[in-house]
């Protein structure tokens, strides 16, 4: 049994004082407020959270990072991404991921939902091992100390136009398995570890047609499913000239939507899209420094949160990698949209961080309760930007630069703001450097 005490922690009733926390073999045992620490208790100083989840992300994106800033839109920023995609292959996407996923625990986040789709090498053919580039991730995640849900992706199409969906392109070929059940065969030899989760994805109703959106469903079965959903106005014109419906309503008939799905980004919606989203449980993603870098938009959070649906957050594009962005990104968004502030209590923005987003990831943590994983984050309550903030309102506060401790399944990952790797930095550089001459 591992001791930890701490001034303050955040459990799920709230922020309490004098907090002890017991762990054995990577569970939280027992949980005490208001005592004394024990002799050999390890102290935890600052507010400690529950462990952070990033709902959604693409490792590879964060060689893009600051590439933005040329305009255009997220049609021409794809074309830039895609050139990125054509260079991986296993050895530089395990390089490029294990510094990514550093950076994230060095930020405070503990658990994250990848959103694979580089399945097979650029000619469109598997590897040898046809889970080669998935292998590489969940090898990455393990190494950085975060937990993972590898959301394998369906990718069949290459866009949907008034015409009908297109075919693959060049880059794209390396993201389709041609059907869903070749996908599904690849995706039945993946395996959980202790740390790892498989889950499955439609990437889009642009690059998934009905049928395979409605086969995916059923071959999906149990595993969380993720889908990006009306982020761009295009995708929701391409979808009512081709179908005469909203996307939201299209995955609706297919039966994908509910308790396990979770809708990333939801921008653009109708009323009825929100309340179809809400009224089956379906979660939604937002991800505020990716919507804002890439000029998305600003999605109905509110409303959304309002009908049923759970929230939760993800920095996507990786072009800011802190949780505390994202979080006071969604009430910052909220309120530039309504002209109201208060959008959202410090707990509902702390709840969308943590166990929100495990649960849409299938994991039962980002909770400081007995039973739970032993994740968590301690964010100093000292530095020039916490001092004066009482506990509940440091995640207003704070940033990535005040995390100072973050243990997974009751192991250190991160101490003193170091990752036990090393410097995140020099791992970033060492990748940027080997794709830059791949």
């Amino acid at each position: 049994m591992t001791g930890h005490h701490a001034p303050y922690a955040w459990l799920p009733d709230g922020v309490h004082a004098d907090v002890r926390l017991e762990v054995v073999d990577g569970t939280f045992t027992a949980i005490t407020t208001g005592t004394a620490p024990q002799p050999g208790d390890e102290r935890l100083d600052g507010l400690v959270l529950p462990g952070l989840a990033n709902g959604h992300s693409h490792a590879f994106h964060r060689a893009l990072r600051g590439r933005t800033h040329g305009g255009g839109t997220f049609w021409t920023w794809r074309e830039q991404m895609y050139a990125v995609a054509t260079r991986l292959d296993p050895d530089t996407y395990r390089a490029l991921a294990l510094a990514v996923f550093a950076e994230m625990a060095l930020a405070g986040y503990t658990c994250v939902g990848e959103f694979h789709y580089l399945h097979h090498d650029p000619q469109g053919r598997p590897y040898a091992d046809p889970n080669a580039m998935g292998a590489a991730l969940v090898d990455a995640a393990e190494q950085a100390g975060l937990r993972l849900t590898l959301l394998d992706t369906l990718y069949l199409a290459g866009g949907l136009t008034a015409a009908g969906h297109q075919p693959l392109d060049e880059v794209q070929r390396r993201f389709s398995d041609g059907d869903v059940e070749a996908w599904h065969a690849r995706v039945d030899r993946l395996r959980p570890t202790a740390t790892a989760r498989i889950g499955a994805a439609a990437h889009s109703v642009r690059a998934v047609p009905a049928d395979a959106l409605s086969a995916l469903a059923g071959a999906a079965g149990t595993r969380p499913v993720h889908v990006h959903l009306s982020e761009q106005p295009a995708e929701n014109a391409a979808v009512r000239a081709v179908h005469g419906c909203t996307p939201t309503r299209l995955l609706a008939d297919a039966g994908l939507l509910g308790p396990r799905t979770t809708a990333v980004h939801a921008t653009h919606l109708t009323d009825a899209d929100v309340a179809l989203l809400g009224t089956t449980g379906t979660a939604a993603c937002f991800c505020p420094t990716t919507e804002r870098d890439l000029a998305d938009g600003i999605g109905p959070a509110r409303r959304l949160h309002e009908a049923g649906s759970p929230l939760t957050l993800g920095s996507d594009s990786q072009a800011v990698v802190d949780p505390f962005e994202e979080l006071c990104g969604l009430e910052a968004h909220e309120r530039l949209a309504s002209g109201e502030r208060g959008r959202f209590s410090p707990a509902e923005l702390v709840t969308a961080a943590s166990a929100a987003g495990y649960a849409s990831l299938g994991w039962d943590g980002g909770r400081l309760a007995v039973g739970a994983p032993a994740d968590l984050v301690v964010v100093r309550t000292d530095s020039v930007r916490t001092t004066g903030a009482r506990p509940d309102q440091v995640p207003y506060a704070a940033t990535a630069a005040d995390v100072d401790r973050v243990l997974v399944g009751g192991r250190t990952v991160v101490r003193d703001g170091h990752h036990v790797l090393g410097d995140p930095a020099r791992l970033l550089r060492e990748a940027l450097d080997r794709l830059e001459e791949a």
